[in-house]
């Protein structure tokens, strides 16, 4: 009986070995809410190798690193084309060493290396974006290190939210590193209700947040809006419930250091 009962639990045991083995990369991510630095609020498409590099250098000298801030992110304007390939490529003026230089020197430090990038034709500022080469690009992040994607929601005409941002998880997953997915929907089709089901890590709620304390005002082209931090706020209510380990609410990245509100704001 007692060898019976040990190949039960051997069966048992490899049971558990497949299961852990067919575990997409994404598993276990984002346990805590993601903290780290993002370059939009301040730089915009200012971007380039150099400054981002004496961001992820402050991080760790400020203390910051250890207080559990971990990503460093360079938001759009990175990506300046397409090669012959499809592959995308990084402004070579701005980035000369390379994305993987880049994620390599942040790594180096002990933190995490996020991209960004678009769900539709084109990114916000005008850059290519991932529709139809999400497999693609995310092979390429892979390749370069990147730990967190922020995916935005501009040039999307028709598509479809959900599916959308399903995709770009099941392209990440395929390429088999654990990257964060950050859903940036804005909102607008309640991602609370389907992101974690799609595998998103976190999703915006909301508009852009503003370097202002309050009001709320819509963009030049009619959309939806321009927020203030008490506006923002605002939005969030009745939303806790869909936040938990691995899925988080995300109302847009904190404002400090932008000089728009006072130091007690």
């Amino acid at each position: 009986m007692k060898a019976r009962y040990l190949i039960i639990f051997i069966a048992l045991g490899a049971l558990s070995l497949v299961a852990q083995k067919d575990e997409p990369a994404s598993a276990g991510l984002a346990l805590t809410p993601p903290m780290g630095w993002n370059s939009w609020n301040k730089f915009a498409c200012d971007v380039n190798e150099d400054m981002i590099r004496s961001m992820a250098d402050a991080m760790v000298k400020s203390g910051m690193k250890d207080a559990g801030y971990e990503y460093i992110n360079v938001d759009d304007c990175w990506q300046v084309s397409r090669d012959a390939n499809g592959n995308i490529v990084a402004d070579p003026q701005r980035f000369p060493h390379g994305m993987k230089a880049l994620g390599d020197y942040i790594h180096s430090l002990g933190l995490k290396f996020g991209v960004y990038s678009d769900a539709g034709s084109k990114t916000c500022a005008g850059r290519p974006g991932g529709l139809g080469h999400e497999y693609q690009d995310a092979l390429q992040y892979a390749t370069w290190g990147v730990d967190y994607l922020k995916y935005d929601w501009c040039n999307t005409t028709t598509q479809d939210a959900k599916a959308s941002y399903a995709n770009i998880r099941s392209a990440l997953d395929a390429a088999g590193r654990p990257v964060v997915l950050s859903i940036c929907e804005w909102g607008t089709a309640k991602p609370w209700l389907w992101g974690k089901e799609v595998g998103g890590n976190m999703w915006r709620t909301t508009g852009d947040i503003s370097d202002r304390w309050t009001g709320q005002n819509k963009w030049p082209d009619g959309s939806c809006c321009s927020n203030g931090m008490l506006a923002i706020l605002d939005l969030q209510v009745g939303l806790g419930s869909y936040a938990g380990p691995g899925h988080w609410n995300d109302p847009d990245m904190l404002e400090v250091g932008n000089g728009g509100m006072t130091d007690t704001e």
